[in-house]
Protein backbone atom coordinates (compact mmCIF):
# COMPACT_ATOMS: atom_id res chain seq x y z
CA UNK A 1 0.00 0.00 0.00
CA UNK A 2 1.61 3.16 -0.99
CA UNK A 3 2.79 5.95 2.02
CA UNK A 4 0.75 8.26 0.66
CA UNK A 5 -2.65 5.86 1.35
CA UNK A 6 -1.59 4.84 4.85
CA UNK A 7 -1.01 8.90 5.60
CA UNK A 8 -4.24 9.59 4.32
CA UNK A 9 -5.79 6.81 6.63
CA UNK A 10 -4.13 7.91 9.48
CA UNK A 11 -5.38 11.53 8.90
CA UNK A 12 -9.05 9.78 9.36
CA UNK A 13 -9.74 9.91 5.42
CA UNK A 14 -12.47 8.01 4.60
CA UNK A 15 -11.22 6.72 0.81
CA UNK A 16 -8.03 5.53 2.33
CA UNK A 17 -9.60 3.31 5.18
CA UNK A 18 -11.94 1.91 2.43
CA UNK A 19 -8.71 1.13 0.38
CA UNK A 20 -7.44 -0.54 3.35
CA UNK A 21 -10.31 -2.53 3.93
CA UNK A 22 -10.70 -3.82 0.65
CA UNK A 23 -7.18 -4.42 1.04
CA UNK A 24 -6.77 -6.55 4.32
CA UNK A 25 -10.96 -7.36 5.31
CA UNK A 26 -9.93 -10.94 3.82
CA UNK A 27 -6.62 -11.71 5.42
CA UNK A 28 -8.14 -10.43 8.67
CA UNK A 29 -11.17 -12.56 7.65
CA UNK A 30 -8.66 -15.72 7.46
CA UNK A 31 -6.95 -14.33 10.62
CA UNK A 32 -10.54 -14.13 12.76
CA UNK A 33 -11.56 -17.45 11.35
CA UNK A 34 -8.65 -19.72 12.05
CA UNK A 35 -8.85 -18.41 15.89
CA UNK A 36 -12.63 -19.18 16.41
CA UNK A 37 -13.77 -21.35 13.99
CA UNK A 38 -16.75 -19.99 12.95
CA UNK A 39 -17.60 -18.32 9.90
CA UNK A 40 -19.90 -15.73 11.70
CA UNK A 41 -17.84 -14.81 14.61
CA UNK A 42 -15.15 -14.39 12.18
CA UNK A 43 -16.96 -11.68 10.29
CA UNK A 44 -18.18 -9.81 13.54
CA UNK A 45 -14.21 -10.38 14.59
CA UNK A 46 -13.51 -8.55 10.70
CA UNK A 47 -16.12 -5.93 11.27
CA UNK A 48 -14.87 -4.74 14.86
CA UNK A 49 -11.34 -4.95 13.95
CA UNK A 50 -11.52 -2.85 11.47
CA UNK A 51 -13.63 -0.51 13.48
CA UNK A 52 -10.96 -0.67 16.09
CA UNK A 53 -8.22 0.10 13.14
CA UNK A 54 -10.70 3.17 12.43
CA UNK A 55 -10.68 4.65 15.64
CA UNK A 56 -7.03 4.23 16.55
CA UNK A 57 -5.90 5.54 13.05
CA UNK A 58 -3.94 8.52 14.01
CA UNK A 59 -1.56 6.05 16.47
CA UNK A 60 -0.43 4.38 13.29
CA UNK A 61 3.25 4.93 11.98
CA UNK A 62 2.44 5.32 8.47
CA UNK A 63 6.41 4.84 8.03
CA UNK A 64 5.52 1.20 9.16
CA UNK A 65 4.20 -2.06 7.05
CA UNK A 66 0.14 -1.45 7.94
CA UNK A 67 -0.42 -5.42 7.90
CA UNK A 68 1.25 -6.47 11.23
CA UNK A 69 -0.67 -3.37 12.82
CA UNK A 70 -4.20 -4.73 11.98
CA UNK A 71 -3.00 -8.51 12.16
CA UNK A 72 -2.57 -7.75 16.04
CA UNK A 73 -5.66 -5.92 16.00
CA UNK A 74 -7.39 -8.86 14.71
CA UNK A 75 -5.71 -11.44 16.57
CA UNK A 76 -6.70 -9.97 20.06
CA UNK A 77 -9.97 -9.17 19.00
CA UNK A 78 -10.41 -12.93 17.86
CA UNK A 79 -9.31 -14.11 21.19
CA UNK A 80 -11.58 -11.15 23.23
CA UNK A 81 -14.61 -12.76 21.06
CA UNK A 82 -13.28 -16.49 21.70
CA UNK A 83 -13.11 -15.76 25.42
CA UNK A 84 -16.46 -14.36 25.68
CA UNK A 85 -17.89 -17.27 23.59
CA UNK A 86 -17.12 -19.49 26.26
CA UNK A 87 -18.57 -20.44 29.88
CA UNK A 88 -16.14 -19.12 32.23
CA UNK A 89 -15.79 -22.86 33.21
CA UNK A 90 -14.41 -24.20 30.51
CA UNK A 91 -11.57 -21.45 29.82
CA UNK A 92 -8.25 -22.86 30.26
CA UNK A 93 -5.85 -19.61 30.73
CA UNK A 94 -4.97 -18.46 27.01
CA UNK A 95 -1.45 -17.56 26.56
CA UNK A 96 -1.68 -14.50 23.70
CA UNK A 97 1.58 -15.99 22.47
CA UNK A 98 0.35 -19.31 21.68
CA UNK A 99 -3.86 -19.25 21.35
CA UNK A 100 -4.47 -20.05 18.10
CA UNK A 101 -2.32 -20.49 15.18
CA UNK A 102 1.39 -19.27 15.31
CA UNK A 103 2.59 -16.13 13.70
CA UNK A 104 4.42 -18.16 10.76
CA UNK A 105 0.44 -19.60 9.87
CA UNK A 106 -1.19 -16.35 10.01
CA UNK A 107 1.30 -14.68 7.79
CA UNK A 108 1.04 -18.00 5.39
CA UNK A 109 -2.10 -17.57 5.52
CA UNK A 110 -1.91 -14.00 4.73
CA UNK A 111 0.35 -14.87 1.50
CA UNK A 112 -2.06 -17.38 0.10
CA UNK A 113 -5.30 -14.42 0.56
CA UNK A 114 -3.04 -11.72 -1.36
CA UNK A 115 -2.33 -14.37 -3.85
CA UNK A 116 -5.80 -15.42 -4.63
CA UNK A 117 -6.69 -11.23 -4.51
CA UNK A 118 -3.90 -10.97 -7.34
CA UNK A 119 -5.30 -13.78 -9.89
CA UNK A 120 -8.14 -12.85 -12.26
CA UNK A 121 -11.98 -12.59 -10.73
CA UNK A 122 -12.71 -15.72 -13.00
CA UNK A 123 -9.57 -17.90 -11.86
CA UNK A 124 -10.54 -17.06 -8.17
CA UNK A 125 -14.17 -18.18 -8.68
CA UNK A 126 -12.87 -21.75 -10.11
CA UNK A 127 -10.97 -21.89 -7.34
CA UNK A 128 -13.18 -20.85 -5.08
CA UNK A 129 -16.24 -23.22 -6.02
CA UNK A 130 -13.38 -26.07 -6.21
CA UNK A 131 -11.47 -25.70 -3.44
CA UNK A 132 -13.88 -23.62 -0.43
CA UNK A 133 -17.33 -25.65 -1.91
CA UNK A 134 -16.10 -28.84 -3.02
CA UNK A 135 -17.38 -28.51 -6.29
CA UNK A 136 -16.22 -30.29 -9.58
CA UNK A 137 -15.43 -29.30 -13.18
CA UNK A 138 -19.09 -30.35 -14.30
CA UNK A 139 -20.36 -28.81 -11.73
CA UNK A 140 -18.86 -25.70 -11.47
CA UNK A 141 -19.63 -25.01 -15.57
CA UNK A 142 -23.15 -25.93 -14.74
CA UNK A 143 -23.07 -23.10 -11.74
CA UNK A 144 -20.86 -20.64 -13.76
CA UNK A 145 -22.76 -21.53 -17.05
CA UNK A 146 -19.46 -21.87 -19.06
CA UNK A 147 -18.30 -24.93 -20.84
CA UNK A 148 -16.48 -27.98 -18.70
CA UNK A 149 -13.27 -26.87 -20.70
CA UNK A 150 -13.05 -23.30 -19.91
CA UNK A 151 -13.64 -24.44 -15.91
CA UNK A 152 -10.28 -26.40 -16.55
CA UNK A 153 -8.73 -24.05 -18.22
CA UNK A 154 -9.16 -21.61 -15.83
CA UNK A 155 -7.99 -23.85 -13.08
CA UNK A 156 -4.89 -24.93 -14.77
CA UNK A 157 -4.40 -21.64 -15.45
CA UNK A 158 -5.13 -20.28 -11.69
CA UNK A 159 -3.29 -23.08 -10.15
CA UNK A 160 -0.36 -22.03 -12.24
CA UNK A 161 -0.20 -18.39 -11.13
CA UNK A 162 -0.35 -19.22 -7.28
CA UNK A 163 2.10 -21.40 -7.13
CA UNK A 164 4.22 -18.84 -9.24
CA UNK A 165 3.07 -16.39 -6.29
CA UNK A 166 3.49 -18.97 -3.38
CA UNK A 167 6.35 -20.61 -4.70
CA UNK A 168 8.85 -18.83 -1.99
CA UNK A 169 6.51 -20.52 0.85
CA UNK A 170 7.44 -23.59 -0.37
CA UNK A 171 11.13 -22.85 0.10
CA UNK A 172 10.90 -22.33 3.77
Amino acid sequence: MDRETLERFRAGDETAFKAVYQRYGGAVYTVALSILGDRGLAADATQITFVKAWRAASTYDPEREIAPWIYAIARRTAIDIYRKQKPTAELTEIDDATAGPGLEDVWEAFEVRMALDSISDDEREVIRLSHFEGLSHPEIAERLGIPVGTVKSRSHRAHKHLLELLEHLLET
